[in-house]
């Protein structure tokens, strides 16, 4: 490999930007489908290959658990150019513009009585087990909706190559060990779509108070990377189209500003 000296290149502000000029370096973990896993199967392994097409580059990745350390292990060594899915608003790194708005969704068996659940303070989830990952804003918003008493907690910090929360989870789900369970929406989406029969997954998006639900997710670059980004935005906004549809292809729930979902019948309807 050559030396990160070699993929200098000088910006319009004069900072140097270590980015390969030849190949795409994405980071990604190794075991967290839907988002990435070392087969390449995750939809930002698929977006990563996309993006290094349209720029005539070579694909190659670097993977490390993402837990603590995560940033500081790829982005900030250098052992990457860039991280595929970062959410707006954490100060780890800098973000492209979003390519995905999403939100924390209710996974219930159809039938449950829950499927049209949209909030957490609903009457419907009292004195129900609800599946929720600890230190995760719907574990807050239980909390203030008194509904902490029966649910079942799942970590968040696990090594991603020998545990998954969500898989867990869905589990639980299939076998009646809890009512229903909270997830981060493409987790929700991919996992409850494996199920047999697949499990119904609800966006809660009428939440008015507690934390935030919904975030928007764009790519990760290194601050120094302005040139970098630009080209990364431009390709985000030129290929929005096609990214929606790989999304949707992963069954991720994904929402337009006014928290609308869009699916591949609203895509079709779009001139």
């Amino acid at each position: 490999m050559r030396p990160v000296e070699a993929y200098a290149q000088a910006s319009d502000k004069g900072a140097l930007e270590l980015v390969d000029p030849d190949v795409f370096r994405a980071c990604g973990d190794p075991r967290n489908l839907p988002f990435s896993n070392d087969k390449g199967e995750g939809f930002e392994n698929k977006l990563a290959e996309l993006f290094a097409a349209k720029l005539g580059k070579k694909l190659s990745y670097t993977y490390f658990p993402q837990a603590t350390g995560f940033v500081r292990m790829t982005l900030g060594s250098y052992r990457c150019d860039i991280i595929m899915g970062f959410p707006q608003g954490d100060d780890q790194a800098q973000a492209t513009v979003p390519y995905y708005r999403t939100t924390y969704a209710l996974v219930t068996k159809r039938g449950s009585g829950l499927e049209d659940v949209t909030k957490i303070g609903d009457p419907k989830l009292r004195d129900k087990r609800i599946g929720v990952v600890a230190r995760t804003p719907p574990s807050t918003n239980m909390a203030a909706n008194g509904l902490l008493t029966n649910a079942k907690s799942y970590p968040l910090f696990i090594d991603t190559r020998a545990d998954s929360s969500a898989e867990a989870m869905m589990d639980d789900l299939a076998k009646g060990d809890i009512d229903c369970g909270i997830l981060w929406g493409p987790m929700a989406g991919y996992y409850a779509s494996k199920a047999s029969p697949p499990f119904v997954v609800t966006p809660l998006t009428k939440e008015t108070t507690g934390p935030p639900m919904s975030f928007r997710i764009g790519m990760a670059v290194r601050p120094t990377d302005q040139e970098w980004k630009r080209t990364l935005n431009k390709l985000i906004m030129e290929n929005q189209a096609e990214i929606n549809k790989l999304l949707i292809s992963y069954n991720i729930p994904i929402l337009d500003e006014t928290n609308m979902p869009i699916t591949a019948d609203t895509l079709s309807k779009r001139p």
